[in-house]
């Protein structure tokens, strides 16, 4: 593998419990190529081996965060099905493994992101934006509609605005992607990074266990219907509760002392 092969994608442990994932593309606008991708896969599986890492926050180097993928690339794949296949079910599989991943994931978000870019901020667990940042699905303008990124769009945004994002292509603002729910909060580009740091270090100072188990229910219930939802979540809470950390949890409470988390 080349070194700049090897820096598509960094991973860095960045203490208390949180690792800073960097899309390092920036003369191609972070775009997600079939090589991007797999750097992406490789650092997610390096992520799920490294306990000292609790949370996660994906960021990009340069004015963009992601555009998406890498028209160069689809446009000399033209004509060759298995190539253009093989590239959006890779797409697919990372933004499934982001889901999957037992470890919440931040989307640090400057720029713009769009097309899979956007799906890339839809699949993460929480997204903070900088105020100029923008957010758009525009396949529809070149003849390409954004199909897979729909799947992770219409899970974040009722179906009404994703379907006037995937339909018009425009972009929309920052604030008005916090409006719509695809990100959490929107602070001055100055105190991005700030803030998300910020928000990782918060979640990273409960239980790792608890947050592997309440992530993987969350996922798996939104999908269910209501009943089944609730026979599921508690068969979830009564299994949560015989964990290490739980027990640990209720006893630092009630003694009214900070928990010691075991991971367990």
């Amino acid at each position: 593998m080349t070194e700049a092969a090897h820096e598509m994608v960094t991973l860095e442990d960045i203490g208390k419990g949180v690792g800073l994932l960097t899309l390092c593309q920036p003369e191609a606008r972070n775009s997600l190529s079939l090589a991007m991708l797999d750097q992406l896969e490789a650092r997610l599986r390096e992520v799920t081996e490294q306990p000292a890492i609790r949370v996660v926050i994906l960021a990009a180097q340069g004015k963009v965060f992601c555009a998406g993928h890498n028209l160069k690339e689809v446009q000399g794949q033209l004509g060759d099905d298995s190539a253009q296949l093989e590239l959006f079910q890779k797409c697919s599989q990372v933004m499934q493994q982001l889901v999957k991943l037992p470890k919440p994931v931040i989307a640090q978000v400057q720029g713009v992101a769009t097309a899979a870019g956007c799906q890339l901020v839809a699949s993460c667990d929480l997204a903070v934006a900088a105020e100029s940042a923008r957010f758009a699905t525009p396949g529809v303008n070149i003849g390409l509609f954004c199909s897979t990124p729909m799947v992770a769009l219409t899970r974040n945004v009722s179906r009404k605005a994703a379907m006037e994002m995937l339909l018009t292509g425009e972009m929309i603002s920052a604030a008005k992607a916090e409006q719509l729910g695809l990100v959490n909060r929107v602070v001055a580009d100055a105190e991005l990074g700030e803030a998300s740091l910020s928000l990782a270090e918060l979640v990273a100072s409960k239980s790792p266990k608890t947050l592997a188990i309440g992530k993987e229910a969350f996922y798996h219930q939104v999908e269910m219907p209501l009943e089944e939802a609730y026979a599921y979540t508690s068969e979830v809470m009564a299994k949560n509760l015989k964990t290490l950390d739980a027990k640990e949890g209720i006893c630092a409470f009630v003694e009214k002392r900070p928990p010691e988390w075991q991971g367990r």
